[in-house]
């Protein structure tokens, strides 16, 4: 089992520089717990994770998988909010069982959380549907934080792998001689000041006060946005934005 991981930091805005974290809002008790499933090919691992997690009040548990196969079909069975599950597994790797596991628990927010900081790896999770990649290092009190910040609607990244994000947005501008912004046709306008926002990090309660509308306003463009250009997570909606040049990085 692992129990030493580095700090989980939020997903950077589009600044290269140093990525701070920011502080969460303040909020009630939750009404029901995160029910979370727990995959990893070591039988030891999961039983650790599990027992980090039992001690926080508002995290359940509901379910483990060994592989990505059997993931799916606890995935199907257990309807979890989250699925924290390792990218190299056996029978079915981790990010094909994502794809898989979007199509039958739609509403299950996934982090990957691996020892592969390979960046095909990162890129093909975020294709995937994943909406965090976090790095075994990270310290074993930072899981419960990461679990509570994606069932927020929030994208979480170790440090490491989101230099490595920022470093490839950064080659897509360079690979390109516009320098105009260029506008996604399908987006309205309102639609494409949400998606500004939401490349920049920021969660749906913050854009709701940054454009003076509703919470729940913006999840439905959030949603609009992800159909119409048929991406799976706001971690995708990020890519898209950069090499989109919806965003531009200085």
């Amino acid at each position: 089992m692992v129990d030493s991981f580095g700090p989980v930091m939020p997903m950077p805005d589009a600044h290269p520089g140093p990525v701070a974290e920011e502080e969460p809002p303040a909020r009630g008790p939750r009404a029901e717990p995160i029910r979370v499933l727990v995959v990893d090919d070591h039988a030891l691992f999961r039983r650790g994770l599990e027992i980090v997690l039992a001690q926080e009040e508002d995290i359940q548990v509901v379910g483990e998988a060994g592989d990505g196969a059997e993931a799916v079909d606890k995935a199907a069975d257990l309807l979890p909010d989250i699925v924290l599950m390792d990218v190299r597994m056996p029978r079915r790797g981790g990010i094909e069982a994502c794809t898989a596991i979007k199509e039958v628990a739609p509403s299950a927010k996934i982090i990957m959380l691996t020892i592969s900081d390979e960046e095909a790896d990162l890129y093909d999770a975020i294709k995937a549907g994943a909406t965090g990649y976090l790095l075994k290092e990270i310290s074993t009190d930072e899981v419960s934080t990461a679990i509570r910040a994606v069932a927020d609607g929030q994208s979480q990244i170790s440090p490491s792998m989101a230099a490595k994000l920022l470093t490839e947005f950064k080659s897509m501008i360079q690979r390109t001689d516009e320098s105009k912004l260029v506008p996604a046709p399908k987006l309205t306008d309102r639609e494409l000041e949400v998606l500004k926002l939401v490349a920049t990090g920021m969660n749906n309660r913050d854009i709701a006060k940054e454009l003076f509308i509703s919470e729940n306003t913006v999840k439905n463009h959030v949603r609009n946005i992800l159909e119409k250009l048929q991406l799976h997570s706001r971690m995708e909606a990020v890519v898209y934005a950069m090499r989109e040049k919806i965003l531009e990085i200085r």
